[in-house]
């Protein structure tokens, strides 16, 4: 037995004793839906899941790993898009799942906050705020099953970021369980405190390379009177960029979402689920999903949309436009959103790229490189769709039509990245916008990060987990830190 397993053995052991041997899986069968990220890309092997009910579990696991040097991935709800929730395939590396943490601790509705434990449900966050009139902002396609620990952990973004900002945003304290199985009390529903470092904004965006959250304290909103959703079609996003400066000047913090998407992200929802109609008579060449959130009454946002889209149709940037009159054709119209990525996988393997530029330079960014990768690779197809109000952009790219997708991943994907990459770095942009680094782009990242910035990294991952055991290979490369 090599030195590895016997540390993984005692460690095993010790973890019964301490969880309860319900709480500590090693069989494979039970094992296994904790080592496959959730696009499939990445599988790995564990010698246990270990699954604490509170942080002085966690505390105690994290003490445990620390003493018999076992390398520590810690895991939410599983539903990330960079594989930073996946262990390695050595099996020596135990996976540290939040999932029995589920509870909503407190819910403060004149302070408008809610504690909740990092194994949280995303949408169970929500209908818990609903049931006091209250709204968490937080909303993204993964929100029946992603928990608002792993949110954090990569500071998610989702459709509400124009006017609510980044899960970043929503935070506004943190229980934090350190590489050293200490627990840092942080859960101050605090807007204002300016007494030193802000070490939640430390953890958040982390990845879990820092310490396990365990628990937060997040904002809440009250609850809009009326939602105004439509949508609206036009000829490039140039015009869109047009679009949503005139939505911006009529509507401004009542503007809660902007969605842009391409007319072949649409044509690919609507062949491959027929029962989701292409909304206009004719075919456009973009279409943006929009909607307002208002305070006052129906009526007003209404009116005030009415007068947006009149504006914007003399100015000839919307062609057609409808607007939802139930709140079944809104779901309808924000579930063809929402299918573009599930369309995309019926369609076959393809080159997906989540990355942000500044706003204003976003119609420019989809024409240069768009020319460029249909130079590259002629007849290739675009599907891109994402947040344009806050400049996030999934930016992915189809194989030709009777290609073969693994072929055409095989063949290209390199070269499509580094392609993608170069131009969002000469638009001053970032190569991951919303789904953080994981596994998947430590090495680009380190690639277009200034050394400088990269020493600053490697010193606070020093500082707070010398021995590297926390989540070890994720946002940083594999290396002894010093």
């Amino acid at each position: 037995m090599t030195a590895s397993n016997t540390r993984s053995k005692y460690f095993v052991e010790a973890c019964i004793e301490a969880l309860g041997a319900a709480n500590v899986l090693t069989a494979s069968h039970d094992t296994a839906p904790f080592l496959t990220d959730w696009r499939k890309r990445y599988r790995g092997e564990t010698c246990a899941v270990l699954l604490p009910g509170d942080t002085q579990q966690v505390a105690r696991a994290v003490r445990l790993a620390r003493e018999h040097r076992v390398p520590i991935v810690p895991q939410g709800g599983n539903t990330g898009h960079s594989g930073g929730a996946t262990p390695d395939a050595s099996g020596a590396q135990v996976v540290i799942s939040l999932r029995r943490m589920n509870r909503i601790r407190a819910i403060d509705t004149i302070n408008n906050t809610i504690t909740v434990e990092a194994g949280a449900i995303l949408a169970d966050i929500q209908t818990r705020a609903e049931q006091e009139q209250r709204l968490f902002a937080l909303s993204l396609a993964a929100e029946g099953s992603c928990t608002i620990g792993g949110n954090l952990s990569t500071n998610a973004g989702g459709t509400a970021v124009l006017r609510y900002g980044n899960t970043r945003e929503l935070c506004l304290g943190l229980e934090v369980v350190t590489p050293q199985g200490d627990v840092w009390d942080g859960l101050r529903g605090l807007r204002k405190d300016n007494t030193g470092y802000d070490l939640r904004d430390l953890y958040i965006g982390a990845e879990g390379t820092l310490g396990i959250i365990t628990a937060a304290v997040m904002k809440l909103h009250p609850a809009p009177v009326a939602r105004v959703t439509a949508l609206a079609a036009l000829k490039s996003p140039q015009a869109a960029l047009d679009f949503f400066a005139t939505a911006q000047r009529h509507a401004g913090p009542l503007l809660t979402g902007f969605e842009l998407m391409s007319d072949f992200s649409l044509h690919l929802v609507t062949t491959h689920f027929p029962q989701m109609r292409y909304p206009f008579s004719a075919r456009h060449g973009q279409t943006v999903l929009l909607e307002l959130s208002d305070n006052e009454s129906e009526a007003h946002g209404r009116a005030l949309f009415g007068r947006l889209m009149e504006q914007a149709m003399e100015q000839g940037l919307v062609e057609d436009a409808v607007v939802a009159d139930s709140l079944s054709q809104t779901k309808a119209f924000w579930n063809l959103r929402e299918h573009i990525p599930l369309a995309q996988a019926q369609e076959g393997l393809n080159i997906k790229h989540d990355i942000s530029v500044p706003i204003s330079s976003i119609g420019d960014f989809i024409a240069q490189t768009d020319a460029l990768i249909a130079q590259a690779i002629p007849g290739v197809r675009m599907v891109t769709f994402g947040h344009l109000g806050d400049g996030n952009l999934h930016y992915n790219v189809q194989a030709a039509e009777g290609v073969d997708p693994q072929g055409f991943l095989a063949e290209y994907q390199a070269s499509v990245n580094a392609l993608v990459y170069e131009q969002v770095n000469a638009f001053h942009g970032s190569i991951s916008a919303e789904h953080g680094l994981g596994q998947l782009k430590v090495s680009e990242a380190m690639h277009y990060k200034s050394p400088v910035e990269i020493r600053l990294m490697r010193a606070i991952k020093t500082a707070l987990d010398p021995e590297n055991l926390m989540n070890p290979a994720k946002v940083l490369p594999d290396a002894r830190v010093s």
